[in-house]
């Protein structure tokens, strides 16, 4: 395969690597002593499934292995072939077998193709007439069939660092041939610092905003830049670039701390528009699904409590969700339980339980566990009293028995009337 140098193509296509020792980030999966860095370079690549988030590197992965093989590498991409152009595939696969010619199929979204289109492919990875690499940005475990996935490794890419990151920009703008180097453009470290934060681990689009920054000038507006001139993109100017495409949400900054913080404020005054406003805000600016779904499932017991108890069942089957699912379906999953959330009543009874209960032990230390209430698994311990005068209360009267120790009796953590008035339900919200 030849580089892709057209000058009319995306910056991002143009700086795709093309050898492993160009590739950034991913050490774990493609470093010196990796076992599919060996593979590569050996031209023994097993089946496979590449499964990360966009940006993360699954195609450019692919397009390497496809230069460094002395396979036929045919690339089909799930969203716009179906099993009429696989069967073809598949037939000139098998003719090639024959012929001793050995073929690696890339599909890349595996996850699309339905039951149908995967059962297809496994008769040929069986008998190994092809090597299949999928790429998939959902989790293989749902979204692969199992028979499949047990004939292929799962390699894991994670989102990039923001120094992988970081190393890619630099590289872009110092190449000549395939990115913007000697074009009269530079950028500051802390510009590229601030635009490696904000891509969220995804190199296409770092690369994306950096090529939107050179065609747009903060003093003329839109438009290519003419001449050879010094221009400098600076961090302003990308934060122009990034409201202009709705990406611009510093979730390492003070503004990822604001935005979870009117979302929760929202979902505990019962504001449920305003509650989806602040969650959409969060979510297309790029904030990991995961993290909101575990803030919802804290505010579950935490803002509604003994209130309503089904809260917290919901909470966690949508973070599963969300795990499942990743962007963008979960979106709507979190949008349901962030309305139900905000429309429910609300307890805090089980946290300021726990506080007071919480003050005690720092105030009074490892107080000894009363005997009665100790385990007393062995004869020395029945001798030595342990378990003593316990009353099993379903079978007597044990109103007398305590269960706190002598220091902390009476005290109330649970404060009389908050159950009673929070009743645990299991009806939803109003």
């Amino acid at each position: 395969m030849t580089s892709n140098t057209r000058p009319t193509a995306p910056l991002a296509e143009r700086m795709r690597p093309e050898t492993i020792e160009e590739f950034a980030g991913q050490d774990e999966l493609v470093g010196p002593s990796s076992f599919l860095r060996g593979a590569i370079t050996e031209d023994r690549v097993p089946s496979m499934i590449l499964w990360g988030p966009p940006g993360s590197g699954k195609t450019t992965l692919a397009r390497i292995i496809a230069r460094a093989t002395h396979a036929e590498f045919v690339a089909l991409s799930a969203t716009s072939s179906g099993l009429k152009e696989l069967r073809e595939v598949l037939a000139r696969a098998e003719e090639g077998s024959r012929l001793g010619v050995k073929t690696i199929l890339f599909i890349d979204e595996i996850h699309r193709w339905n039951k149908a289109q995967q059962d297809a492919l496994l008769p040929f990875v069986e008998r190994g007439v092809i090597t299949l690499i999928g790429a998939t940005t959902e989790n293989p475990s749902f979204e692969v069939n199992s028979a499949l996935l047990s004939r292929a490794r799962v390699f894991v890419l994670h989102r990039l660092s923001a120094d992988a990151l970081a190393t890619i920009l630099a590289h872009a703008l110092e190449d000549s041939v395939r990115g913007i180097g000697g074009r009269g453009i530079s950028m500051p470290r802390d510009a590229v610092t601030f635009l490696a934060n904000q891509a969220n681990g995804d190199a296409r689009m770092a690369l994306n905003t950096l090529e939107a920054a050179t065609h747009f000038s903060p003093s003329h507006g839109e438009g290519e830049l003419e001449g050879v001139g010094q221009y400098e993109v600076s961090i302003d100017h990308l934060k122009t670039i990034l409201q202009k495409s709705h990406l611009l949400y510093d979730k390492n900054g003070e503004e990822h701390y604001n935005v979870i913080s009117a979302l929760h404020k929202s979902m505990r005054g019962g504001d449920a528009n305003a509650a989806v406003y602040w969650l959409a805000r969060m979510l297309e600016g790029g904030e990991d699904p995961l993290y909101v779904a575990r803030r919802l499932v804290r505010f579950a017991s935490e803002d509604i409590g003994l209130a309503n108890a089904t809260a917290l069942i919901l909470a966690n089957t949508v973070f599963d969700a969300c795990h499942k699912l990743g962007m963008p379906e979960c979106a709507v999953h979190l949008a349901h339980l962030v309305i139900y959330l905000a429309k429910s009543q609300k307890s805090i009874a089980a946290y300021e339980a726990y506080a007071r209960a919480k003050h005690d032990v720092e105030a009074h230390g490892a107080i000894p566990v009363p005997l009665h209430l100790r385990n007393a698994p062995t004869d020395l311990m029945k001798d030595l009293g342990y378990g003593k005068g316990y009353q099993y209360t379903p079978r007597e009267d044990s109103h007398a028995q305590t269960y706190l120790p002598p220091e902390l009796e009476g005290r109330q953590y649970v404060k009389e009337g908050s159950i009673e008035h929070h009743a645990i339900r299991a009806s939803g919200p109003r």
